[in-house]
């Protein structure tokens, strides 16, 4: 279909129209223009689209294309499984809308809320569910959803919901609704456990690729800059909080590893003056709903969390996404950075890296096919000249304004003699100090890495009793190690295995490559005998590897 196509092209109902142009959509994105004439056909569907590509509204319209104008619904007749709660009620909010105008019954059911809710709405009759695997799966067990009438199911963010552990719960919950039924399921990434799926549970489905868009006639990917600081630990808060300072994020969203990393870089900065708020899964809902009305209202400006409370997240005033800590799986960084630059407007991601984490970063580079700029973090005499520029900035706004004459008396009671200049210089001082931030004096070291320049002798032992000192010329060896994704390695766990146990430092070792179930790690060819006697001695995530050169690169 061709860029101009309009929602009534696609051959919607008029209800579904009327309530579009009141929420003032224009034209379909592509992954609507795709999905919804197969959908409205009835065919199943796989789709791979990012968050933020209007998912939403490609599988809700079609779903909604079937209710009958003022029937009442005793059981449902479509079910969408999410991953999180978070993105249960955007989803069911979304359809609600979207639906109004056919008077809709959208229901939400995630654990966290009164089960009594659930119970009564369930009831009175609903047309669409919206619910995370597990709640979905108790109200099964109870008997209190009733799958028989399912006629679509639709999976989003089915990847997310395979490394949240919910595998076993899509199979059991599919198992029991119509074999007639149509399938479809949206995913962000498509590994080998997604087509699984796919081909147990989707007949001939209409395959849809969608490349991480802004959304609107004129696609154009994300505005992010991507950067990045080298720092060591025990300066990480400090750094992320002097970067904060001079970024002056509207709303920024910070990745950690850990409930309690969560927890202690909150209570940090909001100790340097910042509105944070913590968001993991140790929360009860109430707790995490109250936090991102916060956000949302405008009244918190940092939302620090793990991964797994972030899932589903969507929330349209982020204008910074922050790694503390570097994700070893690139496909995690995609999904975080993709949170922000949307619509056109341009977001920012930043990543602190320990000086042993550089080589996840280069991974990320090399699978993304993107450039991560790394710089110094900002000296304080940056801050300060930023402060000063945004105190300029915010009084040049103020010259604008009507209301300015009110202060003249002021002025003439100050500068008797007319030393205007002077009272400005006061004023200005005086404003300054109110609105920017106390400066620490100390600047942050700069990690200044070890000598790497090839002139000099790099030795590492052959790891033989009385072997000799060999140099490295360059030249690197690919071994091939028995562990892999299923066995939940990361790219981190060989650098760690292979720097404790040899010579080598994590600068010498990579690129790393993880699949399912084996993974190649390049490190020097002096030292790759050393390397390959010395992890035959050690374990990694407590399994003792089978090591090797790489046959493959030994064929080329």
């Amino acid at each position: 279909m061709s860029d101009t196509t309009t929602f009534a092209d696609l051959g919607l109902r008029a209800e579904l129209l009327a309530a579009l142009s009141a929420l003032g959509y224009e034209e379909p994105t592509p992954i609507q223009r795709d999905a919804i004439p197969p959908m409205m056909e009835g065919r199943d569907v796989l789709g791979q689209a990012a968050t933020g590509t209007g998912k939403t509204a490609a599988f809700a319209l079609p779903i909604l294309q079937r209710i009958e104008s003022g029937g009442s619904r005793a059981r449902p007749m479509a079910l969408v499984l999410v991953p999180t709660r978070e993105l249960a009620v955007q989803v069911s909010e979304a359809t609600w809308r979207y639906g109004r105008e056919l008077r809709a019954r959208v229901l939400p059911i995630y654990g966290g809320q009164p089960i009594g809710r659930q119970l009564g709405a369930l009831r009175d009759g609903v047309h669409v569910v919206v619910a995370t695997p597990g709640r979905a799966i108790d109200h099964i067990q109870r008997g209190t959803l009733a799958l028989g009438d399912v006629q679509v199911v639709v999976l989003d963010e089915a990847d997310e919901m395979l490394d949240m552990g919910f595998a076993e719960d899509i199979e059991a919950i599919l198992d029991v609704t119509p074999a007639d039924r149509q399938t479809v399921l949206f995913s962000a990434t498509l590994p080998p456990r997604i087509a699984t799926i796919a081909k147990r549970h989707l007949r001939e489905p209409v395959r849809i690729t969608i490349e991480r868009t802004t959304g609107g006639p004129d696609e154009r990917p994300p505005l992010v800059r991507q950067r990045a600081f080298i720092v060591t630990r025990a300066h990480k808060s400090a750094a992320l909080g002097r970067i904060l300072d001079v970024e002056a994020p509207a709303a920024a969203l910070v990745f950690c590893r850990t409930r309690n990393e969560v927890d202690q870089l909150t209570e940090t900065m909001s100790g340097r003056g910042y509105r944070a708020e913590a968001l993991h899964g140790g929360m009860s809902q109430e707790q995490r709903d109250r936090v991102m009305g916060r956000l949302r209202a405008g009244t918190a400006e940092l939302l620090i969390a793990t991964d797994v409370a972030a899932r589903g997240l969507d929330v349209d005033v982020l204008t910074h996404v922050i790694n503390y800590d570097v994700p070893s799986d690139p496909d995690a960084y995609v999904h975080r950075i993709g949170r922000v630059g949307r619509a056109g407007r341009e977001g920012v991601a930043i990543t602190l890296a320990e000086p042993r984490e550089q080589r996840l970063l280069a991974n990320i580079e090399r699978a993304t096919s993107s450039a991560i700029a790394v710089e110094k973090v900002p000296s304080v005499a940056e801050l300060r000249a930023r402060q000063i520029e945004t105190t300029t900035e915010a009084v040049r706004r103020a010259l604008t304004s009507d209301d300015l004459t009110r202060y003249g008396a002021v002025v003439d009671e100050l500068a008797p003699d007319g030393d205007v200049r002077r009272v400005a210089e006061a004023a200005l001082k005086r404003f300054h100090e109110l609105r920017a931030a106390e400066v620490e004096e100390a600047d942050i070291p700069e990690y200044v890495p070890r000598d790497d320049r090839p002139s000099r002798e790099r030795r590492h032992t052959t790891g033989k009793p009385g072997g000799r000192v060999q140099r490295s010329d360059g030249r690197k060896t690919r071994l091939f190690i028995g562990l892999g994704r299923s066995q939940g390695i990361r790219p981190g766990d060989l650098v760690g295995a292979i720097a404790n146990e040899s010579d080598l430092s994590g600068k010498d070792i990579g690129p790393i490559r993880i699949t399912e179930r084996f993974s190649t790690v390049d490190v020097p060819e002096a030292a790759a005998d050393a390397v390959i006697a010395a992890i035959k001695q050690t374990t990694i995530k407590g399994k003792r590897p089978t090591i090797r050169r790489d046959r493959d690169q030994e064929r080329r």
